[in-house]
């Protein structure tokens, strides 16, 4: 029934109908994601027991489990991936261990009442920014311009010029103009001369003296001499640290407002 199906759901099926569902999704290793009435019983380092309620019940490819409540973010049940699967349907409950070797634990699902039963083949590839995109990179430079220099002030952001869009523009101490460009990763010999265009393109608009600098965490070979020919500077830029800046005004926003 599963093999060459994205998805495959049964909604309000009996309890044997879920069973034989369950049994081949667990032995294809898909996504198992299973709504219904049931209870929880968790047995290793402690024990504990959930008794029954309408809950989300996931069970990964990997083996991973997820037991969750209609509310809250947080699982009320998991185990982590690597489990071994033993279903049964006993006395018209559908019953389902998840079993782990070491440490020794297991935890068991128990479903009288199943609404939804939907058995998933995924594929995800999709590239994961670990700590700040581009775009978070600028707002946290706009929320402590001192991340570029000190007494830097920013002007304006994606300010429209000939070549494009400019990152974050500004003022230094000294009055000088000041293009910023932003890169999440190494920057490289393109960035640099992107920047450089910029510089000219302001620089034909006003009777000051301009600055580029070039920010992101790390350059790339050759880049350093290259920014050296083209009068611009660099300014290193962990994602990290923009992205514990943007966390902290959001923090500081919500106690705000519960203030």
């Amino acid at each position: 029934m599963l093999w060459g199906k994205a998805v495959v759901s049964l909604e309000n099926p009996n309890v044997k109908e879920a069973a034989e569902l369950v049994r081949e999704a667990l032995s294809g290793h898909k996504t198992l994601v299973i709504i219904g009435n049931c209870w929880v019983e968790y047995r290793g380092r402690a024990s504990s027991k959930l008794k029954a309620g309408e809950r989300i019940a996931m069970i990964k490819e990997d083996g991973s489990v997820l037991v969750h409540r209609p509310t809250g973010y947080e699982p009320v049940n998991w185990q982590p991936p690597g489990c071994l699967f033993q279903t049964h349907l006993v006395n018209k409950v559908l019953q389902i261990r998840a079993v782990r070797r070491k440490p020794q634990e297991s935890v068991g699902l128990f479903f009288d009442r199943i609404y939804l039963v939907s058995v998933l083949s995924l594929t995800d590839s999709g590239e994961f920014s670990l700590y700040a995109s581009e775009e978070d990179m600028q707002k946290a430079i706009l929320l402590e311009p001192s991340l570029i220099e000190p007494d830097f002030k920013p002007i304006s952001y994606e300010k429209k010029v000939e070549p494009g869009f400019i990152d974050v523009y500004g003022s230094d101490k000294d009055g000088k103009f000041v293009v910023v460009e932003i890169k999440r990763k190494t920057a490289s010999r393109e960035a640099a001369l992107q920047l450089a265009k910029y510089v000219e393109s302001i620089r034909d608009m006003v009777n000051r003296p301009v600055r580029g600098i070039l920010v992101a965490p790390h350059m790339g070979k050759g880049v350093q001499k290259l920014l050296a020919t083209l009068g611009l500077d660099f300014k290193s830029l962990d994602p990290r640290k923009c992205a514990e800046i943007l966390r902290k005004s959001e923090t500081k926003k919500l106690a705000e407002f519960f203030e």
